[in-house]
């Protein structure tokens, strides 16, 4: 079963993404809320796809997050996020996620990308 991890920092949207990704078939394998123990979980895990929030608690945010893990897998990241000016965009675009969502997001685009990227093969 593909592992997902969700690093979110708001507690009903994580449970909403939780409730979405289990529906469809998946494994939560964790739920974080900042970038700090999503690294850690990551390694220890390394999932099939991240959900990453770029606004988390904490020092570090998703892209920094990001970046440190990109120093040991190259797993899919999908961003979920409410920062959608061009500074942001281009902080994420650097760390090569396989697609970027600005929340509110789009339950059925949401399902339709996270069935695409975990029927392909990224790692």
């Amino acid at each position: 079963m593909k592992q997902i991890i969700i690093v979110e920092d708001d507690l009903i949207l994580s449970l909403l993404l939780e409730k979405q990704v289990t529906r469809m078939g998946y494994h939560v394998a964790a739920k974080v809320n900042s970038g700090e123990e999503a690294v850690e979980k990551i390694r220890k895990i390394l999932p099939d796809l991240v959900l990453m929030d770029i606004k988390l608690i904490g020092v570090m945010d998703g892209v920094e997050a990001i970046e440190q893990i990109r120093g040991f897998t190259d797993v899919p990241v999908l961003y979920l996020t409410g920062n959608s000016d061009e500074s942001t965009r281009k902080r994420a675009r650097a760390t090569n996620p396989v697609a970027y969502m600005v929340k509110p997001v789009d339950m059925t685009l949401f399902k339709r990308t996270i069935r695409n990227i975990l029927e392909k093969s990224y790692t």
